[in-house]
């Protein structure tokens, strides 16, 4: 389901992704530069930052922090968690899922008025046991919750698998995000970066 979100005009857009080829994709696309933020990969244009967190709930919360204190946050900035999810079959490989909410441990916490249910895990999931998970968006929508300078955030994934996160490989998880990065763009309200 793609929701269309309604921003004021971005400043700076800050991205959270947990794998180097997802963020491949908009390094491809935007000729991003690579610099460190402490222990963290960040590619960046004058309107771009994106850090690679890794995997798993800490990973994400911790990024996210690192690029909250590193950066001034203004009312325009918006902050963005993007990536790879298992979903239900019913789901097509390559859809583009906006949430609305996200449930880690039996706890929903929800954010937006529309979009769907997205469940955090801490370990891979080879059973369909939910409609979509990942393992790292409680901990990016826990480092920005609590900051209040921060009005605009969106968690959006790309379908992977059907609970086969065996089947997923670095260059298919990079071509997923590639070929969603102009849905992304339209969701978001923006042009490019």
């Amino acid at each position: 389901m793609i929701t269309k979100f309604s921003l004021k005009e971005m400043k700076l857009l800050y991205i959270v992704v947990a794998l180097q080829a997802e963020a491949q994709a908009f390094v491809d696309r935007y000729k991003l530069e690579k610099s460190s933020l402490g222990m963290y990969k960040i590619f960046s244009s004058e309107k771009l930052k994106i850090i690679v967190s890794g995997m798993g709930v800490i990973n994400a919360r911790n990024a996210t922090q690192a690029l909250i204190n590193a950066y001034d946050i203004t009312d325009e900035d918006s902050y963005l968690n993007v990536g790879i999810c298992g979903a239900e079959s019913s789901t097509a490989i390559g859809s583009l899922l906006a949430f609305s909410s996200v449930e880690y441990e039996g706890i929903e916490y929800k954010f937006q008025k529309k979009g769907e249910k997205l469940t955090c895990v801490d370990e891979p999931l080879s059973e369909p046991s939910y409609r979509a998970v990942d393992m790292e968006s409680y901990g990016f929508y826990d480092a920005v919750v609590h900051n209040p300078a921060i009005q605009n955030f969106h968690i959006l994934k790309v379908v992977s698998d059907h609970f086969k996160p065996q089947s997923v490989t670095k260059d298919g998880a990079k071509k997923l995000l590639f070929n969603q990065i102009d849905a992304i763009n339209c969701m978001l309200n923006i042009e490019r970066y």
